[in-house]
């Protein structure tokens, strides 16, 4: 039964631009949702940038040191206060949303206790790159998350498509209107994307692979052959991996991440084993069951125990049950970037609790593998429906950004995702 091989598509400059199949569904569930529900009616106002604030009023979210909500009269004794949101839709993956009837979600909600004792939270998003993702995936189903690799701190996190919070911060009978409207739209603008989307990691999971094979000693560096055909056959199976023969045939970790050798990375899955490839996903946060922000991801997962070799090998190739968040493969490329080490993500600068630092990979294993993607790649376009694009640079200020966009598509989008991720990386870097 073979895996049938896929055609390669354009190289793409400085980016590790990976692709996976769509094989996961995705949850409308508001885990974090503290709800409301105040009775009567009346009438709302229409969004405004934030006013100086009322006696009383909650504190405010800040980006870049400057205010994204604000407070006025809500015309309610029992809630006398409604939010406004300034680029509603620009900051809602973040911000989330405080309505009078609909309760509250992300900061909002995680954040209350602060904020109605008129405290400010600041956030680490820069607004910039946060325009840049969004303006880049405007139009598009997908999202696209930037941290720095050194602090863990959230840059951007972009969902599309967004909602205006505005919309539905009141109890009237426009706000209910926009509410019903959002959640029957197609398009999911309420879930987060960044957070929460679970996909097939595709080929983006050979990163994790390659790391494994250094770290074991199965290879000397990305550069040794791996001793691979141009058609694996998984043991005790009829299940065939192909890659391109011209690239994929005895290739080196360093070619077999670049083109996306399916071949390659099924065999170091059966000389590595179960154990110690979900072992190394673990390393870099995969199967970690509360990921906070302080917002909650979603647990990205890797297989402990396939039942079979061939199942083994679908995993090593980022399918069958292997599912990741694009918040989850940003820290996975900020890890390479950064000597090995990944720190908790956040994206307050006084979080409750200290941002750890974790060890992934040996730092010589880091290296290796950080000049092995950090060149041209190709990409490899499957039939189904999601694209990854990945990259790692220095940022302005000296920073080391990492960079996750997952786009939804279904046709080959890698050279928009490519070009999605350059967009964030240009902001960063001005």
């Amino acid at each position: 039964m073979p895996v049938p091989s896929r055609p390669r598509v354009a190289v793409l400059v400085t980016l590790l631009t990976l692709v996976s199949a769509d094989l996961s569904g995705c949850s409308s569930e508001h885990p974090d949702v503290h709800r409301v529900n105040p009775s009567g009616a009346a009438g709302t106002a229409e969004a405004k940038p934030p006013a100086p604030k009322p006696a009383a009023a909650p504190g405010d979210i800040l980006v870049g040191g400057r205010p994204v909500t604000g407070t006025v009269p809500s015309g309610h004794a029992k809630f006398p206060f409604r939010r406004t949101y300034t680029d509603g839709e620009l900051y809602a993956p973040v911000t989330g949303y405080r309505s009078l009837a609909f309760g509250n979600t992300q900061l909002e909600s995680i954040r209350r206790e602060d904020l109605d004792a008129g405290k400010d939270v600041a956030t680490t998003i820069d607004p910039l790159v946060q325009r840049a993702a969004f303006d880049a995936l405007r139009g598009r189903t997908g999202a696209a998350v930037a941290l720095d690799a050194r602090t863990g701190e959230i840059v951007a996190l972009v969902s599309t498509p967004s909602y205006d919070p505005n919309s539905f911060s009141g109890y009237a009978t426009s706000d209910a209107k926009a509410w019903k409207q959002l959640n029957a739209d197609a398009g999911k603008p309420l879930y987060n994307r960044s957070l929460r989307d679970l996909h097939n990691p595709g080929s983006a999971a050979h990163i994790i692979v390659a790391a494994a094979a250094l770290e074991k000693g199965l290879l000397a560096s990305v550069d040794a052959p791996t001793r691979t055909p141009a058609v694996h056959t998984v043991p005790d199976s009829s299940v065939q991996f192909s890659g391109d023969p011209a690239h994929c045939t005895d290739a080196s970790l360093r070619a077999a991440l670049r083109h996306a050798c399916q071949n390659v990375f099924a065999r170091l899955a059966t000389n590595l084993g179960a154990e110690t490839l979900a072992a190394t996903a673990e390393s870099f946060g995969f199967n970690t069951e509360q990921m906070d922000t302080p917002a909650r991801a979603f647990e990205s997962r890797w297989p402990r125990q396939p039942g079979n070799a061939a199942q083994l090998a679908l995993t090593a190739n980022g399918l069958f049950d292997t599912t990741a968040t694009p918040l989850q493969m940003a820290i996975v490329m900020g890890a390479i970037g950064n000597g090995g080490n990944w720190v908790s993500p956040r994206m307050v600068t006084d979080p409750k609790t200290p941002a750890p630092s974790r060890r992934a990979v040996s730092e010589h294993t880091a290296e290796q593998l950080r000049l092995a993607v950090g060149s041209s790649v190709n990409a490899w376009v499957p039939s189904a429906s999601g694209t990854w694009a990945m990259a790692h640079t220095q940022a302005r200020g000296g920073s080391h950004l990492a960079v996750a966009v997952f786009l939804s598509s279904g046709a080959d989008a890698t050279a928009e995702a490519a070009q999605i991720a350059e967009r964030i990386v240009k902001a960063a870097k001005h």
